[in-house]
């Protein structure tokens, strides 16, 4: 990956490190998360199929009427409790936190705190 920035080949070796111990299986699936700077997604998806079962980002359109900026603490804040919910509807209870390389610092961890107070397990 040489046309990558240092920074960002660091983050993708580290997520392939992470990657080697996290798989989700249908009894619990993994939650992957991506930050931009200017925004934030995240992912639900089940390894063995091969499929992403629930996906949500600070781009869709309800979600931008909610937060003025979906690159902060805020927004990360708001879319794991947005995100909790739509998994709870989906019939998605546990599942397993792929943090993507990114340390579990600031946007991140805001989101994963914020999953796991509307009711998501992991």
């Amino acid at each position: 990956m040489p046309n990558l920035h240092e920074t960002e080949y660091k983050r993708v070796l580290r997520h392939s490190r992470i990657r080697d111990r996290v798989f989700g299986t249908p009894d619990r699936l993994r939650l992957c998360v991506h930050r931009s700077h200017k925004n934030f997604s995240v992912q639900i998806i089940d390894d063995v199929q091969g499929k992403v079962l629930l996906g949500m980002s600070t781009l869709a359109k309800e979600f931008k009427n909610k937060v003025k900026n979906g690159g902060n603490k805020e927004a990360a804040q708001e879319l794991g409790k947005v995100f909790a919910h739509a998994a709870q509807k989906n019939g998605i209870k546990k599942v397993c936190f792929d943090r993507g390389g990114y340390l579990y610092h600031g946007r991140v961890k805001a989101f994963a705190d914020a999953a796991r107070e509307a009711g998501l397990e992991f």
